[in-house]
């Protein structure tokens, strides 16, 4: 079992469909510093594909990508 990587702020977007958990997870990026984590729980089946397109396009680092019984959790870095 991987070490449990520290975040400073948390998302929860279950529930939500695209586009949304991008646009949320956009704006609770563009409030935090610079190298600073943000931890996010998606239900959205396509959200994988989405955040890996997102953190590519914005330079943002996704640090880890997991599911468990349908729900995804990311942990991204703010560039």
């Amino acid at each position: 079992m991987s070490a449990e990587i520290a975040f400073d702020a948390e998302l929860d977007v279950r529930q939500l469909a695209c586009p949304l958990p991008i646009l949320r997870a956009k704006k609770s990026l563009s409030a935090m510093s610079a190298g600073q984590v943000l931890k996010i729980a998606a239900t959205d089946k396509g959200s994988p594909k989405d955040f890996a397109d997102f953190c590519s396009k914005t330079g943002n680092e996704l640090l880890s990508s997991t599911e468990a019984d349908g729900e995804y959790i990311f942990l991204i870095r703010r560039r």
